[in-house]
């Protein structure tokens, strides 16, 4: 299964992966892919991490939970290896950038298949140091966020109204101001705009 909210893209690796493996679906954003791939049963789901509604990395984290025996790979233009460690630690048996031959995705569904992991040379290098420096210096905040604070706060950092953002989740515009309110507590942001920064600083809003 893919997941990528560009379009060209996906139906580039679409055309790409058929050849050697059956493409069981397709989605452009993170909400979709939660919703369609535990009917769907895939494999392996090849994942990007900025996608619209739901990133990747909490999408991973929740089909952790749903679909513990699935495989999951990233593959991104993100080459922070912060980001990288943070992919693994959510769930991900394999991490490689668009920038990589198509040789070497192949290689990484395989490894996977046969309980292996994969990650990209460019990024393993600086891995170790990253790992290191956020075990020295991990921050709480995020993680201590429940599921919904970070998916309501993806939603409003993304731009949406407290209306659009209830009707992407199935709820209240109450519910969402509720989650919204109760991580401000949490996190002891005072403002919106402090919320979003810190959204983008603990990537909760990825590229």
């Amino acid at each position: 299964m893919l997941a990528d909210d560009h379009s060209l893209l996906l139906e580039a690796f679409r055309k790409l992966l058929e050849g050697k493996c059956h493409v069981v679906g397709a989605v452009s954003d993170g909400r979709a892919l939660l919703r369609e791939a535990p009917a769907l049963g895939p494999d392996v789901i090849v994942i990007d991490i900025g996608m619209p509604m739901l990133n990747g990395l909490e999408a991973a984290r929740q089909l952790r939970e749903k679909l513990p025996n699935t495989r999951l790979i990233f593959l991104t233009m993100n080459e922070d290896p912060d980001v990288a460690v943070e992919a693994m630690r959510c769930g991900a048996s394999a991490y490689l950038l668009k920038s990589s031959a198509a040789s070497e995705l192949f290689r990484a569904i395989q490894d996977v298949l046969k309980g292996g992991s994969y990650i990209t040379p460019r990024i393993a290098r600086q891995m170790d140091d990253a790992l290191a420096r956020q075990q020295q210096h991990r921050k709480a905040g995020a993680e201590a966020l429940t599921t919904r604070q970070r998916e309501v706060l993806q939603l409003l950092a993304e731009g949406k109204s407290m209306k659009e953002a209830a009707d992407c989740l199935a709820v209240t515009p109450r519910t969402i101001a509720f989650h919204k309110y109760r991580a401000m507590e949490e996190l002891g942001v005072r403002s919106s705009a402090e919320l979003i920064r810190f959204a983008v600083k603990n990537r909760i809003i990825v590229q």
